[in-house]
């Protein structure tokens, strides 16, 4: 309204001036005419729908998409300001930008990238490249105790709740899944109308708080949990362990985004700043997790269910591989979190200290499935930092089944990394609950940009597949992924790295493997009594 005003205001202004001008002196031209064309500007820009930071911003929002154009200084600067996770290079970004609008992202001039540098990864083409046949694969979530399994997609929308976003931020990731057939994770903050209402597959997220499913005192309800989960649209059921954006911490909502809708479907009191436990209280131990699993799988009617993680210690994981084996129960799937991931508020001494990075902990959790003799159950997707189809193959050739974004999502929908999240004064209406701010993101326009960057990321996923000469996702494996071990050298990831052959760790454990796995547990997090019984 405000704005509104404001631009009524000057349109006044600008006719009065028209007005004196006619009357009095054709000098008042000289002001009549930038301000009536200040009001025209004004008015297009609060009723177009392509741009959000114009549509809460008119007029002074173009000093934003001016300053852009000079690159790469300025445009470097909105990418490195953000604080949420490793941020994003202005290449990866503006790929992400282009390929919401529709664009393949095909720049000319070569790479920005320092092929040179120790780290640096490739994949390999082929002389036998072809073009890619069109053909995209599903990874069917759902072991021997699933009745209801789901296909996945490769590349869905990770983990990013109602609460932390706004109502029309949700509406346009669901709406943008359901017009191209991939999922959307609620997040931890339970399923609200804007998930339901265009009808997009959810992954319902459970999360130490229990929203959505929780009692008064916050523990596990299972009769409103068996409600909830029986809703159509709701596909699958993930247990939140941990997460890369908060390792070792539960996760945070200020206050001031606590409003009437937030609160209701979380189940909390308006205005209260909600922090999730660290760790949840409906299981204490591997074994416990396990029967957790099986619990909230037969509460939903036998859909898929699994949880998330980012890897701390090696032994607690080996410990639940260990109580699956024992119980011959499995997840249905694992979604692994990398530190580096995250679009969420949170310390940053976390966010850049603890947690495994998602390379070696997706290639742990992928190795250690194997080793155990379980792999073949549970399919494993990553989460963090995916916005390219490189990415997408290079988590693949690590292990990987699937795929989750969430911050690149974002970048879909608008998301400047304006840093605002937490203050609920989001420019761009992504990050807030403040109404006249969240009406900057139109729905109709966000979601089709959401269903074109999957589309196209996943397209360009395939194109590198048929280049390295492979026939299809499935012959992706680590010797197809190179990475620069020094300025000279480089190594497939299967000479890197030492992979595991199924059920070995139950046999004939090697070295690197045998005194965490002796030590894991089953019946309880904390490892077995050793000579360094805090070990990792």
């Amino acid at each position: 309204m405000f704005r509104w005003l404001t631009v009524a205001l000057l349109a006044v202004v600008a006719a009065a001036a028209a007005v004196v001008a006619v009357l009095v002196s054709p000098w008042w031209w000289l002001a009549a005419g930038p301000l009536l064309a200040l009001a025209v500007v004004a008015v297009r820009d609060l009723v177009q729908t392509r741009h959000s930071v114009i549509r809460n911003y008119p007029i002074i929002g173009h000093l934003r998409f001016m300053l852009e154009r000079i690159r790469p200084e300025i445009q470097q600067y909105f990418v490195e300001s953000s604080t949420s996770g490793t941020p994003y290079d202005r290449e990866t970004r503006d790929l992400v930008y282009d390929r919401a609008k529709g664009n393949k992202g095909e720049e000319p001039f070569g790479t920005e990238r320092d092929v040179t540098a120790v780290g640096y990864e490739f994949v390999a083409h082929s002389l036998r490249a072809r073009h890619a046949d069109g053909t995209i694969p599903r990874v069917r979530l759902g072991g021997p105790a699933c009745t209801q399994p789901y296909d996945m997609a490769l590349l869905n929308v990770s983990a990013m709740s109602f609460g932390s976003l706004s109502g029309n931020a949700i509406e346009a990731l669901n709406a943008g899944a359901a017009m191209g057939g991939f999922a959307h994770d609620t997040g931890e903050g339970s399923i609200s109308p804007y998930h339901l209402k265009h009808g997009g597959d959810l992954i319902w997220e459970i999360a130490s708080g229990y929203f959505g499913c929780r009692t008064p005192d916050g523990h596990f309800n299972p009769e409103r949990f068996a409600e909830r989960a029986a809703i159509p649209s709701v596909r699958a059921i993930s247990i939140k362990l941990s997460q890369g954006a908060k390792p070792g911490l539960g996760g945070l909502l200020p206050g001031a985004k606590v409003n009437q809708e937030v609160a209701e479907t979380r189940g909390v009191e308006i205005g209260q700043t909600i922090v999730s436990p660290p760790a949840h209280n409906a299981f204490g131990t591997p074994r416990e997790l396990i029967l957790f699993i099986e619990q909230l799988r037969e509460l939903s009617g036998g859909k898929p269910v699994g949880f998330k993680l980012c890897i701390g210690s090696r032994r607690e994981f080996l410990a639940i591989c260990k109580a699956m084996v024992e119980r011959s129960s499995y997840p249905d799937f694992i979604i692994v979190d990398g530190s580096e991931g995250g679009t969420g508020a949170g310390p940053v001494e976390f966010e850049d200290n603890v947690g495994m990075p998602l390379t070696e902990a997706l290639m742990f959790v992928h190795n250690a499935l194997v080793g155990a003799g379980v792999r073949d159950y549970v399919r494993i997707g990553a989460s963090g930092k995916i916005a390219t189809g490189a990415d997408m193959v290079k988590r693949l050739c690590q292990g990987a089944d699937f795929t989750m974004a969430a911050r690149a999502m974002m970048f879909a929908i608008g998301c400047i990394q304006a840093q605002k999240c937490h203050t609920n004064h989001c420019p761009v209406g992504v990050a807030t609950q403040d109404p006249s701010r969240a009406r900057a993101l139109v729905v109709s326009d966000k979601s089709v940009r959401v269903r074109n960057f999957q589309a196209l990321t996943v397209a360009s996923a395939a194109q590198i597949v048929a280049s390295m000469g492979l026939d299809s996702f499935a012959d992706l494996t680590p010797r197809k992924l190179f990475r620069r071990v020094d300025p000279h050298v480089t190594k497939t990831y299967a000479d890197l790295y030492t992979w595991l052959t199924p059920g070995q760790l139950l046999t004939d454990p090697p070295q690197a493997w045998s005194r965490d796995w002796r030590l894991a547990d089953p019946g309880d997090f904390r490892p077995l009594a050793d000579d360094d019984p805090a070990g990792f």
